[in-house]
């Protein structure tokens, strides 16, 4: 996989996610965490610019943020799939490099 990139704001509160879509190469891998979460749920997704990328990107939600925001029972948006930390940690070995949008 070419690039991590992760999302920390939810996408009422910044650009960042609009930022990294626009920008991501095909084939990336998208990490939501912290606020970032938000983006992922699925009642969220008809206003969201996530879910025309999901066919070009694998996006990935940090499942203890969830928790932390009481969103872990929540239905995500199709293909989002769930990590733990030490998937996060998998997923950034895996990948040439980093990249944080704030």
């Amino acid at each position: 996989m070419a690039s991590l990139h992760t999302v920390n704001h939810g996408p009422n509160q910044s650009n960042a996610l609009q930022r990294c879509l626009r920008l991501a190469e095909d084939g990336s891998a998208l990490l939501l965490l912290e606020d970032g979460v938000y983006a992922a749920l699925a009642a969220n997704q008809a206003h969201d610019p996530l879910r025309e990328h999901l066919v070009r990107l694998r996006v990935y939600v940090l499942e203890p943020d969830l928790l932390a925001r009481g969103l872990v029972d929540c239905a995500l948006a199709t293909g989002i799939e769930r990590v733990d930390y030490d998937e996060f940690v998998q997923l950034a070995a895996r990948c040439e490099r980093v990249v944080s949008w704030n």
